[in-house]
């Protein structure tokens, strides 16, 4: 399967995010999710495993209360049901994985 970004909708999830879901199968997808500069990842938590690439800018990264920066090449791992949102610093990108799909990311 190839998916070609040109042909991903661009999501807006209004205050400043917006997302792509670039690939996904049954158990598996890849979301580009973008913020301007203070656009905010609110607080939450899923069932789901995921890991995240930071592909541009920095973000204030809050997993189960613990605050770390975090910025372009970084990555980090979000353990199920965890608590965790970001803070962009500045506008950014991250690449997020998760397994399995987020069925709520395809409503």
């Amino acid at each position: 399967m190839i998916v070609r970004n040109d042909d991903v909708k661009l999501e807006d999830l209004g205050k400043g995010v917006s997302r792509k879901i670039l690939a996904q199968v049954s158990n598996i997808m890849m979301v580009e999710v973008n913020f301007t500069k203070g656009s905010i990842g609110e607080i939450h938590s899923h069932v789901h495993e995921q890991i995240s690439y930071i592909l541009k800018g920095s973000f204030e990264l809050n997993i189960d209360g613990k605050k770390e920066i975090v910025k372009t090449g970084d990555t980090y791992y979000i353990k199920p049901n965890a608590l965790h949102g970001v803070l962009a610093l500045e506008d950014a990108t991250i690449l997020d994985v998760f397994t399995p799909r987020r069925e709520d990311f395809l409503k």
